[in-house]
């Protein structure tokens, strides 16, 4: 990774607003997001769990994975699913 997990989790979640948005990181790199339906409920609209960190190593990987969990939201809300970026099987 080249940005440090706290920038990382910046630009993701701030790429949702103004839905409320929450990355977690864990110390093996695997993140989970959580996009919930506005700032203030806890109405979870999306969750994606074990996204491997590691290839976030560009802004185009980034930009991939936050178009992707746009499209996610958009036609599978608050489905559970793991995935990978950066060309890996989604």
């Amino acid at each position: 990774m080249f940005l440090s997990a706290l920038e990382l989790r910046n630009i993701i979640e701030s790429s949702f607003l103004p839905r409320r948005c929450q990355c977690s990181l864990s110390p093996e790199l695997k993140m989970t997001v959580r996009v919930y339906a506005d700032g203030v409920t806890d109405t979870l609209e999306l969750l994606r769990t074990d996204i491997d960190a590691r290839h976030l190593n560009s802004c185009r990987e980034i930009h991939e994975l936050i178009a992707g969990l746009r499209t996610d939201l958009a036609h599978h809300p608050v489905v559970t699913e793991h995935r990978q970026v950066a060309g890996k099987a989604r």
